[in-house]
């Protein structure tokens, strides 16, 4: 299907590249915390698909609702979230946004219209599709945007809520991140199709098959789904081939992942790609990229700081929250 070409001023250009360096760079210190034994549970990263978390989170207005899974740590820096708090969330701390009952980036922000997502991935599709269209019955003019694993696309609930929201024409995008691995499994071992966004023609809307590691594209297409999705178009699918540049999580050394394509996707990088495109159309100079790099490094290393340094939850808070309160 055609569609318009944006026009990505210098400014939001450099945006995404800034934004892609801290997501990167703040990831990394979730690794280092994990690893030091300060980070409990899980913590899954989105190494090498940067250019499609970030890109789709800035394409977003403020009013626009984020559905973002457990991978899109730059989609919630994009939409504004802060590293303060995601640092906070993923060290359990009392003063973090789910006040110590939870980890990671499972996590809602009200005044972000970020709605975090729960484990079981594909889930929150139908309650994203819901949020858009409960928005439009209350005269507001939003889009949720929401992403899903290429393996969580194999589950009902993404069939489900896909054909609702078409039916209903709902102001909804939903991208499939395919990083070409559902934990260990292979692609090829899942689908039998060669583009999944293919399955947008069953539903009767746009589907688009794209590069993931490309941010300038990723931008373009979402920026063009959003609105069409804002201006009464119905929803769109939208495919992100990328590569995860890492295990499923941080225990997983990804044994299983053949190393020459490793290095193929390595080549591909979506932060050294953006940073040469940039580079070379006179965008970005050479000199500001350590500037850059600097700054986020400082923002990260406060945010560390005060994040160790602040309380752990009140144990009676545990059943706050849980059940209504009587009068």
């Amino acid at each position: 299907m055609s569609r318009k070409e944006i026009e990505i001023s210098p400014e939001i250009q450099l945006q995404l590249y800034t934004l892609m360096v801290k997501t990167r760079a703040t990831e990394d210190r979730i690794i280092a915390l994990y690893r030091q034994g300060r980070i409990v549970g899980g913590a899954y990263t989105g190494r090498g698909i940067e250019g499609t978390t970030v890109a789709a989170g800035l394409a977003l207005a403020a009013q626009d609702f984020l559905f973002p899974i457990h991978r899109d740590l730059g989609a919630h820096l994009a939409k504004g979230q802060t590293v303060l708090n995601i640092l906070l969330q993923y060290l359990g701390r009392g003063n973090s946004l789910t006040r110590g009952k939870d980890s990671g980036i499972h996590v809602t922000d009200t005044k972000l219209n970020i709605v975090g997502n729960v484990s079981h991935l594909g889930h929150m599709i139908p309650v994203a599709v819901g949020a858009a269209i409960g928005k439009r019955m209350q005269g507001e003019n939003v889009v949720a945007l929401n992403f899903i694993g290429e393996g969580g696309s194999n589950i009902g609930d993404f069939h489900e809520g896909l054909n609702f929201a078409a039916v209903q024409k709902a102001p909804f995008v939903l991208i499939i991140e395919n990083n070409q691995y559902a934990y260990s499994t292979p692609t090829h071992k899942g689908f039998a199709c060669k583009y999944l966004s293919d399955r947008a023609a069953g539903y009767g809307i746009p589907g688009h098959h794209i590069d993931g590691t490309d941010a300038l594209q990723v931008y373009s297409v979402v920026k063009n789904a959003v609105e069409l999705a804002r201006n009464g178009g119905g929803p769109s699918l939208i495919e992100c081939l990328s590569f995860r540049m890492v295990g499923h999580s941080a225990h997983d050394d990804a044994f299983y992942v053949d190393k020459n394509r490793m290095k193929e996707y390595e080549k591909k990088d979506p932060i050294g790609r953006l940073e040469r495109t940039l580079l070379d159309a006179g965008v970005l100079q050479a000199e500001q990229i350590s500037a850059i790099r600097q700054q986020i490094d400082d923002e990260i290393e406060q945010a560390t700081e005060i994040a160790l340094n602040s309380p752990l939850p009140e144990p009676h808070w545990a059943a706050e929250g849980v059940y209504a309160e009587s009068e």
